[in-house]
């Protein structure tokens, strides 16, 4: 088994990146978590206290011990578990100097709430590029991260219509994207981010972000800027629903 070699190891940070969780061990081997649909982390404490490590979930002990899948045995008895029921989770160990070109994140751009996503970066990307701002809002190639939601809020406060092409964007207009992207984001980690239709969770808490919503999942409502009478249009980008007002939206 190939998780036997971080027996004896001890775990010296944990970070993430992308949608993986990174664990650093000592002797340069590196665990990574993907959680899937459903994988969470629960914590054994030293007083043999079950903890859980995201308030999206509560835990319940006869349903969660069906779905343990690992657990990891730290000193003082402490325990970590990683409990996934629908198992599309993985968590695999790389060695330092071949992590960083693994296949999960050689292809990953910046994070969006980091420095290196900017309007350098941004214009240099799209040169020559002939797609969509909405598509390439969401290509992990680009920026790791935005997902559907995010996208259309983004460009709905951006005040750019989802399918422009990128080459047609104005510096003001990619400066203000940068801009957004980083407070929505933001503004979103503060809410607990958003959960909609297939996040169920009798007992956890949803995220509130979907409270705020400007543009996404309004279709025919009126468009939430005071001074616009403009109702919200849905259509299809890549397969994906899309948002926006054509009055806003330029």
């Amino acid at each position: 088994n190939e998780l036997g070699k971080i027996v004896g190891l001890k775990l010296m940070k944990i970070k993430r990146r992308s949608k993986f969780l990174l664990f650093f061990f000592n002797k340069n081997i590196i665990m990574m978590a993907h959680l899937g649909m459903t994988g969470k982390f629960f914590f054994i404490n030293r007083k043999n206290i079950k903890l859980k490590t995201s308030f999206y979930y509560n835990i319940d002990n006869k349903k969660d011990q069906k779905h343990d899948r690992i657990v990891f045995i730290f000193s003082n008895n402490q325990k970590l578990i990683y409990n996934d029921v629908r198992k599309f989770g993985f968590i695999k160990l790389f060695n330092k100097e071949n992590f960083k070109n693994n296949i999960h994140l050689i292809n990953l751009g910046p994070e969006p709430l980091e420095k290196d996503f900017n309007n350098t970066y941004f214009k240099k990307y799209i040169k020559n590029r002939n797609r969509l701002i909405k598509d390439i809002l969401m290509d992990q190639k680009f920026v790791s991260g935005i997902g559907n939601i995010y996208a259309n809020e983004i460009l709905f406060l951006s005040k750019v219509r989802p399918n422009r092409k990128v080459i047609k964007l104005k510096d003001h207009e990619i400066r203000m994207i940068i801009k957004i992207t980083k407070s929505v984001l933001q503004n979103s980690i503060k809410l607990g981010g958003s959960s909609i239709k297939n996040f169920s969770s009798s007992s956890g808490k949803k995220g509130l972000f979907q409270q705020y919503f400007t543009v996404y999942g309004k279709k025919n409502e009126p468009c939430s800027n005071r001074n616009c009478k403009n109702k919200i249009i849905r259509f299809t980008i890549s397969n994906r629903a899309t948002f926006y007002c054509s009055k806003c939206q330029k």
